[in-house]
């Protein structure tokens, strides 16, 4: 039965760890563990062996929208194990289906490392708060686990709108209410028109996607609400930079001025496996807009923002390359990983042939190998 060997799927997925499960035609099931992906020791998928597998969990609205769309998204609950975020396309004609998986547990700042001033910055009474990051980054598991602080510690209205719903989370000190988009509300844009009305506190939009949802995720924060989001982008000054070009270039020193005034902080995320390879941890760059920097984005300055981070490690600001070296130092990622993810590998690549010429403790020969290993690729 197909839905007996979807669960299987599931299961294997939250005993092994995996955090994705990819059901492709043509090749056994694929679980994603630690960033890498291994195939299952189970038969080669047939056209009718992923229909019949999305036919087992999707929902008839979605089945239909596939039909018509070639896509479709939605998520749901694995007993009390976990939930699971699920993406339903057609390729070549057949069906492939992506799962991610979604923890039942929240992680606290302490276990995923988030700077400390972020529990400060939760307790803000308006203002907006960007995570961002590339795909598979853990954007969402951040921003779950701020909403969760903020829900055990204030009282407060929370109002998510999502796409779909992944986290769930329960009222606590808070009253909690989550909006999923295409079940409870048609759109982003939509959900926004209308949450002012709903006396949030605070508002949580899964993704800043366009002009519309920029707009009125701005406007929510301006009118007194803090707003979370999240943005595909891999620095705080490249976030900046990102959403004034989606407005029109006769709004955009308008919008300068309300980002300045508005928003509150950037973390910008990468995920990478740990070098015991077991395991992964989150490298951040950090930005908390003070006066100074404020003044930079409303003066169409923003290639001085990381300067500014660099100065204001009081704060807990730092950049993404500066924490990639220093998870690199203590041993707990590989070269080649710190490598893979900064903005400036050149510079990190220079670091670390000073380290290694450093290492007294170690033989020339040792150290010759590994530089010959490291290679001149990352100099060009």
């Amino acid at each position: 039965m197909a839905t007996v060997n979807m669960d299987r799927l599931l299961q294997a997925c939250v005993t092994q760890g995996g955090s994705d499960i990819h059901i492709v035609t043509g090749r056994p099931p694929v679980l994603r563990i630690d960033g890498r992906l291994r195939s299952l020791e189970t038969k080669v998928l047939e056209p009718d062996d992923a229909a019949a597998l999305m036919k087992s969990i999707t929902p008839d609205r979605n089945q239909q929208e596939l039909q018509e769309e070639g896509g479709t998204d939605f998520g749901f609950a694995f007993g009390d194990a976990a939930r699971f975020r699920v993406a339903i396309f057609k390729q070549k004609g057949n069906i492939s289906i992506v799962l991610r998986l979604i923890p039942t547990k929240i992680m606290t700042f302490e276990e995923i490392g988030l700077p400390k001033i972020c529990a400060a910055l939760c307790r803000r009474p308006r203002g907006l708060f960007l995570v961002t990051g590339p795909t598979g980054s853990g954007k969402t598991t951040t921003l779950a686990c701020m909403v969760n602080y903020i829900n055990e510690n204030f009282d407060r209205h929370i109002v998510t709108v999502e796409d779909p719903i992944e986290y769930y989370h329960t009222h606590k000190k808070s009253i909690i209410n989550q909006r999923e988009v295409g079940i409870d509300v048609p759109s982003f844009g939509e959900a926004l028109r209308r949450v002012l009305r709903q006396d949030p506190d605070v508002i949580l939009v899964g993704e800043l996607r366009d002009l519309e949802t920029i707009e009125a995720a701005i406007r929510a924060a301006e009118t007194g609400h803090l707003v979370f989001s999240t943005v595909h982008t891999t620095s705080a000054a490249g976030t900046i930079t990102r959403i004034i070009d989606v407005f029109p270039v006769d709004q955009q020193e308008q919008i300068r001025i309300q980002l300045s005034s508005n928003l509150i902080s950037v973390l910008s995320q990468a995920l990478c496996p740990l070098a015991t390879g077991r395991g992964r941890i989150a490298a951040y760059e950090f930005m908390v807009v003070t006066p100074a920097i404020a003044n930079l984005i409303r003066e169409n300055k923003t290639y001085r923002i990381d300067s500014s981070i660099q100065t204001g490690r009081k704060l807990g600001m730092q950049l993404l390359d500066e924490h990639l070296w220093n998870l690199y130092d203590a041993g707990k990622i590989t070269r080649d990983e710190m490598l893979d993810k900064a903005r400036q590998p050149g510079a990190l690549y220079d670091k670390a042939v000073g380290k290694i010429g450093t290492m007294r403790a170690r033989s020339k020969k040792e150290a010759t190998k590994e530089l010959e290993d490291m290679g001149p690729i990352l100099r060009a």
